[in-house]
């Protein structure tokens, strides 16, 4: 009889507090690693122990989601570059737009500004490494020294993986591979000092002025530059025959021994049948927005268009967009300056902007 009483009571115990209580999740504002992060209060089982006669507790496993962190600010964000507005609502702080074969300038805006130029760097690397008549089969590793500490960025070429000095200027050219344009600075005569002095002074035969390069690949903001400078560069780098033909490749696969890698370009208006592009490079790091420098058949004119800090991953390729666009549709309404060189802007201007 005692039995069945006890039996009885604990059956009652555990109807009353339930078999299983769960406690109410909430959110809190936490700091892990430094960043914000959205904790959720883990729920609790609670059980009903016949031999204790208590009710035990089990916390769950707290969940950790981490909060979205926003983007940081371009230098021409910092700048206020942004804050000037065209007639074509373009989405970068930066533009030039120069008919190459009469130096008409077409459109322009901000285009003295010293910006970060991220991968744009990378077009002249491709232009010192093809001056330079370095045997183009000739082996090439990748080592430690090519690993990017500037940015934490990864790469599918591992260290140990050897390619042709040819093979590299392509992927570099066309699918902006950092490894490959820093082992191309590395292995430059002189090695990797010797090649950023002759960036620097190879820019200033060019009469590019305002730039300065401090490595081969763009991964460094301090590696800047104006429109006008880039509009240089895009002039001459399109003389080169393997400047245009790598820079403009819409993929190409290289063949490890084990497996083969297939590298796409950057620039996804390589593909699209409306353009005729002659030479084209993107770049972004966070310093510097999205970028692209092309020279590009509009309308029956060779023109350098250069886009520096475009917010918003498609924005720099929309930019080119609104400007064919706009040349193909209005032509005629399109009135060059008087003296057609390439003349101080009428917008802002900002020599250099460091963040």
């Amino acid at each position: 009889m005692n039995r069945f009483a006890q039996s009885l009571a604990c059956a009652l115990l555990a109807l009353a507090f339930g078999t299983v209580a769960h406690a109410q999740s909430e959110s809190r504002v936490a700091k892990r690693d430094g960043k914000p992060t959205v904790t959720k209060k883990a729920r609790v089982s609670k059980s009903f122990d016949a031999q204790s006669g208590k009710v035990a507790s089990r916390p769950a496993k707290r969940s950790v989601v981490r909060a979205a962190v926003p983007p940081r600010p371009s230098y021409g964000q910092l700048a206020g570059l942004h804050t000037v507005q065209d007639d074509l609502d373009l989405k970068s702080s930066v533009a030039l737009v120069i008919d190459q074969d009469t130096r008409e300038v077409l459109l322009r805006k901000n285009d003295m500004a010293v910006l970060p130029i991220a991968s744009l760097t990378k077009l002249m690397t491709g232009l010192l490494v093809s001056e330079a008549g370095l045997p183009l089969d000739e082996p090439i590793t990748i080592t430690q020294d090519d690993v990017d500490t500037e940015k934490g960025t990864g790469s599918r070429l591992k260290v140990g993986t050897t390619l042709s000095r040819g093979e590299l200027m392509h992927l570099a050219l066309m699918a902006s591979e950092n490894r490959a344009a820093h082992a191309l600075g590395r292995t430059y005569p002189g090695g990797l000092n010797a090649f950023v002095e002759a960036m620097n002074q190879r820019a200033r035969q060019l009469g590019m002025n305002d730039t300065r390069y401090v490595e081969p690949t763009g991964l460094s903001s301090r590696n800047q530059s104006s429109a006008q400078d880039l509009a240089r560069l895009v002039a001459v780098a399109g003389n080169d025959p393997m400047l245009r033909e790598l820079s403009t490749s819409p993929a190409h696969e290289v063949d490890l021994g084990t497996r083969t890698l297939k590298f796409n370009n950057t620039n996804r208006l390589v593909r699209n049948p409306e353009w005729d592009i002659v030479l084209q490079k993107t770049g972004y790091i966070s310093e510097a927005g999205q970028c692209l420098v092309m020279q590009a058949k509009v309308a029956g004119r060779k023109l350098i268009m250069v886009f520096l800090d475009s917010a918003g991953r498609l924005s720099r390729i929309g930019d080119a967009e609104r400007v064919r666009r706009w040349v193909e549709a209005t032509p005629q309404r399109i009135t060059p300056p008087t003296s057609g060189t390439l003349a101080p802007s009428g917008n802002i201007v900002i020599r250099q902007v460091n963040g």
